[in-house]
Order: structure tokens, then C-alpha cells, then sequence
């Protein structure tokens, strides 16, 4: 059975959430400038072994847009808490990622199982680059066209024709302007730091990313995988930042089993 809910988010608004499948609970977390369509083509066969749950970000696809600053971490929780899951996997993508590791370490008691997706991690020294320049000039001129042209570009490299092409530009033009308002409320959040507090984490981790993803999400992915502790860790060929569009069949078949 699946069925839709509205979330209450901390501080006011509501996340959309889709629940569906019987079993061990899993959480499903999407990147930035994404929303819960990233998952399409992995929740119906995760859903036919567990309960799957996966939601949109504040302020992205179906969730309303914030009105004052907010924290990610404490939106999951909001998640979690309204689903009554004590300990599920969390399965997150880039921000999804770092938002699901972060709530690892800061309650680790909540988390049965991760999965680190293309993963971005808190308190990573991202380098200099043409790319994240104009990302910043495009934010702060306000212009989605220009950030939603970057994110193709950099971060779908593969292009529209290749596996979820289409659904990855109307993904990313859909959230284009709605991303830069909710970037903008998301600066509320603590500082927070997983990347110098790794060892700590003791929930089964693994660790995955393509091979035409960006240049600094293999770095992120190596640190992750040598140095938290019993990590696991995959690089699937023909996928880019996308990768549960790119690669579905192979990405589910590496969470079936690490999640069984």
C-alpha cells in the first residue's frame, strides 16, 4: 500500500512524505535542489522487502517553502518521529547524505543501518572552483535559470539522454527558484562537523558513487569509506551524481543487501 502524508516541520509548514511496502523501515533522503522524485525508480523494489518511506526537503517539490531559518537535521527528525520509526535506515544522496549523517552521530541510538550516496559531509573543506564561484554569483543574483543550467552541467554530466535524463531536468528546473529561497532559511542551522568525528560512527555503513560524478564527491567518498569504521564501499560505472536514475537496478540490488 502507498499513501501520501503531510509532516508538521519544526517551526511551522509541512513536508510532503510517501509511505509505502511492509518491513524494516528505510528512510530515503534526496540531494539539494532535488526533491523525492530522485528515488522513482528504487522505492517500488526496496518497498517489496521494507517499509519505505521518502520525503521532500523544506522547500523543495511538494513541502512548503519556509518563512524563517530552519535545520535539516531537526526536519528528519520530524520525519522520523511522525512515522513512529524508533531505528530505521537512513539511505541519503549528497545533502540527503550529510543530513543522514549528521543525525548518526548526533543519535546514534535512532540509526539501524546508512547508506552514503554521491554524499557530501559537514565540515569538508570544499576547494575553489569556476563551479562553485558561479553557484554563488548565481544564488545571489536570485537567478534559478543560471543555478538550474550549473546543476545540469556539473552535476548530470551524462547528459538528458542517458538513463532519467528527463526526469533530472524537470526535476532541476522545478526546484530551481524554490532551492535559493530555501538555501537562503537553511544558513539557520548550527555549524556542524561529521567530518572530523567519523570514527565515531558505528552504524553499518555503505558508501557508493559513480564514476562521472564530481571530482570531489570520489575524494569525500574515499575518506568516508577508510575511515568509518567496518565501511563498505562501491563505485558503479555510467552513473554521475544522479545515480538512482542513472543506475536504479544496480543501486537497489547494493541496498537490498546491505540493508538485509
Amino acid at each position: 500500500m502507498r499513501t501520501e502524508h503531510e509532516v508538521p516541520a519544526p517551526g511551522g509548514g509541512r513536508l510532503w512524505a510517501e509511505r509505502r511496502g511492509a518491513g524494516t523501515p528505510v528512510v530515503l533522503l534526496h540531494g539539494s535542489g532535488m526533491d523525492s522524485r530522485l528515488w522513482d525508480a528504487v522505492a517500488p523494489a526496496l518497498a517489496r522487502h521494507h517499509e519505505v518511506i521518502r520525503y521532500d526537503a523544506r522547500g523543495l517539490g511538494r513541502s512548503t517553502t519556509p518563512q524563517r531559518p530552519f535545520d535539516d537535521l531537526e526536519d528528519l527528525r520530524a520525519v522520523l518521529d511522525h512515522f513512529d520509526l524508533a531505528r530505521p535506515a537512513l539511505v541519503g544522496l549528497s545533502m540527503g547524505g550529510e543530513t543522514a549523517l549528521d543525525l548518526t552521530l548526533a543519535h546514534p541510538e535512532r540509526v539501524a543501518a546508512l547508506a552514503l550516496i554521491g554524499a557530501s559531509v559537514s565540515g569538508h573543506d570544499w576547494p575553489p572552483s569556476p563551479g562553485t564561484t558561479a553557484y554563488t554569483e548565481a544564488r545571489h543574483r536570485g537567478d534559478a535559470a543560471a543555478l538550474a543550467a550549473l546543476e545540469l552541467s556539473v552535476w548530470a554530466a551524462l547528459g538528458r539522454t542517458a538513463p532519467g535524463g528527463e526526469l533530472i531536468e524537470t526535476m532541476v528546473t522545478d526546484n530551481a527558484a524554490r532551492r535559493i529561497t530555501s538555501e537562503y532559511h537553511l544558513t539557520g542551522a548550527p555549524p556542524r562537523n561529521a567530518e572530523s568525528q567519523l570514527a565515531r560512527v558505528t552504524a553499518p555503513t555503505l558508501v557508493i558513487h559513480g564514476t562521472h560524478d564530481h571530482p570531489e564527491i570520489a575524494t569525500i567518498a574515499h575518506h568516508l569509506a577508510t575511515t568509518i569504521p567496518g565501511a563498505h564501499h562501491h563505485l558503479l560505472p555510467a552513473a554521475d551524481h544522479y545515480l538512482p536514475l542513472r543506475t536504479p537496478e544496480q543501486l537497489t540490488s547494493l541496498l537490498l543487501t546491505h540493508l538485509t
